[in-house]
C-alpha cells in the first residue's frame, strides 16, 4: 500500500471519531439549517480551551494540495509578509489575562469589578462545566459568578453549548449578556444587578453591536437596548455577523460574511434594521500560490477597518489547514494569513477579538490564547495551557 492509499484509508477511518471540538457542532448545525454550507462537522460554538498533544488525523477530508519545499521567509521587524506561521516554542510575557488560571478568591455579589477583563469558564475532559464562571477584573482578582446560575443554550433539535461563549463580555468589560432559551440574561458587572428580558424562541449566540445586544439563534435574532432592554427583530443571522468594533459609531454599518471557496463574500447592512447595503467578494489575490481562503468558522471581529476570523484554508502542505485572516473590511481583500498548519485539531484556533494595540488575539495550542501582531508576524503566549471556554473584554 503506498502513502496516498494509507492516507486515504485514514481519512475514511476517522468520519466516525467524535470531533475535539465537542460544543463546536453548532456552527455546522446552523448552516445546513440555512443550506448554504457544507456539512464539515465541527465549528467553534464554543471554544474548549485543551491543551497537550492533538491528533493529526483529525483533519477536514480533503485531497491534499501538492507538496512543495518549506520555506521560512525572513521577517522584516517592522513589516511581515502576507502568509506568516507561528514559531515552534511561544514565549510568555507577563500579561494580565494570565491571571484567568488563578481560582476565583471572591464572589461577584461581594466585590464587584469596575471593568472586566475577561470571563472564564473551566470544563473537563468531556467538556462539562467543572466550576463556577470566573471574572476577571482590572484589578487583578479573580471573582466567582455568583449572582446567576447559567443553563446550557439549546436548539431546537436539542443540541447544547456553554452559555459562556466569546462576545458575551461587552467591550467596556462592564456586562454579560448571556443568550438563554426565551430569554436574554444581562449581568452589571459593577453592580452584580441581574436583569431577565424575555424573548422568544431558542437563542443561542450574543454579539455586542455599540449600545444594542444582538441576540439570536437559527431562525431569529433580535435588537435588545443596553439600557432599556427594548427589543426588536432584526433580519441578521448572530452565526455570520462580524462583531463591531466598539469604536464605531451607532449608524456604523453591520458586517457579514458567507459562502466558502470562491463564493466567499462579506455583506454590509444597515445598523438599525439589517437591511442588505452591498456585498462583495473575498479577495485572496494577494497571497502566494497556492495559498488561498476555503472557509471561515467561529466569531469575526472588526478592528477599524480591519477584520479578523479564523478560517480553513489551502496551504503548500494541505487542503484545510487551521489558518486565521485579517482582512480589508472595506474591499473584502486578504492583507495577511496565518498558516498554523495540518497538525492540529479540526475548528482548534477560533480568533477572539482584537487588543487595543492591533494584535489579533486567539487560541492557539499550547496556548490556551496567544497575540498574533499581523503587521510584524509576532506571536506570542498570554495564557499558558487551560481547559474551559472565556470571552474577553475587546
Amino acid at each position: 500500500m503506498n502513502e496516498q492509499e494509507l492516507r486515504r484509508l485514514l481519512t475514511v477511518s476517522v468520519e466516525d471519531v467524535l470531533p475535539s471540538q465537542p460544543a463546536a457542532a453548532g456552527w455546522e448545525r446552523a448552516r445546513r439549517t440555512r443550506r448554504t454550507r457544507r456539512a464539515v462537522g465541527v465549528v467553534a460554538l464554543a471554544v474548549v480551551l485543551v491543551g497537550g498533544g492533538t491528533v493529526a488525523a483529525l483533519r477536514p477530508p480533503a485531497d491534499p494540495a501538492p507538496v512543495g519545499p518549506t520555506v521560512t521567509p525572513t521577517v522584516d521587524p517592522s513589516h511581515a509578509g502576507p502568509v506568516q506561521r507561528p514559531p515552534a516554542e511561544l514565549t510568555f510575557p507577563p500579561d494580565p489575562l494570565a491571571k484567568l488560571g488563578d481560582p476565583a478568591t471572591v464572589s461577584l455579589s461581594e466585590r464587584p469589578v469596575e471593568r472586566a477583563l475577561a470571563l472564564f469558564e473551566p470544563t473537563d475532559e468531556e467538556n462539562h462545566s467543572n466550576g463556577p464562571v470566573r471574572v476577571l477584573g482590572n484589578d487583578g482578582v479573580v471573582r466567582s459568578l455568583d449572582v446567576v446560575t447559567l443553563a446550557p443554550t439549546r436548539d431546537a433539535g436539542g443540541n447544547e453549548a456553554h452559555a459562556l461563549k466569546p462576545g458575551v463580555l461587552s467591550p467596556d468589560g462592564r456586562t454579560a449578556a448571556f443568550a438563554q432559551t426565551k430569554e436574554l440574561v444581562m449581568v452589571d458587572l459593577t453592580t452584580a444587578a441581574v436583569r431577565r428580558i424575555p424573548l422568544d424562541g431558542y437563542l443561542e449566540q450574543v454579539v455586542w453591536a455599540h449600545d444594542r445586544v444582538l441576540v439570536g439563534g437559527d431562525d431569529r435574532t433580535y435588537a435588545v437596548d443596553r439600557i432599556t432592554g427594548a427589543a426588536s427583530p432584526i433580519d441578521v443571522s448572530t452565526w455570520e455577523l462580524i462583531a463591531p468594533d466598539p469604536a464605531a459609531g451607532r449608524e456604523a454599518p453591520l458586517i457579514d460574511m458567507y459562502g466558502e471557496g470562491g463564493s466567499l463574500k462579506l455583506r454590509s447592512r444597515t445598523a438599525r434594521d439589517g437591511e442588505l447595503r452591498s456585498e462583495q467578494p473575498v479577495n485572496a489575490s494577494a497571497l502566494p500560490s497556492p495559498y488561498r481562503v476555503n472557509e471561515f468558522y467561529g466569531r469575526g471581529w472588526l478592528h477599524g477597518e480591519r477584520l479578523a476570523r479564523a478560517a480553513w484554508i489551502t496551504s503548500s502542505e494541505i487542503n484545510g489547514a487551521e489558518g486565521a485572516a485579517v482582512l480589508d473590511a472595506r474591499t473584502g481583500a486578504v492583507l495577511h494569513l496565518l498558516d498554523l498548519g495540518r497538525d492540529r485539531a479540526k475548528g482548534c484556533c477560533v480568533v477572539m477579538g482584537w487588543d487595543n494595540k492591533g494584535a489579533v488575539l486567539l487560541r492557539l495550542e499550547p496556548a490556551a490564547l496567544a497575540r498574533w501582531q499581523p503587521e510584524t508576524g509576532e506571536i506570542t503566549g498570554i495564557v499558558r495551557d487551560l481547559r474551559g471556554v472565556f470571552a474577553l473584554a475587546s
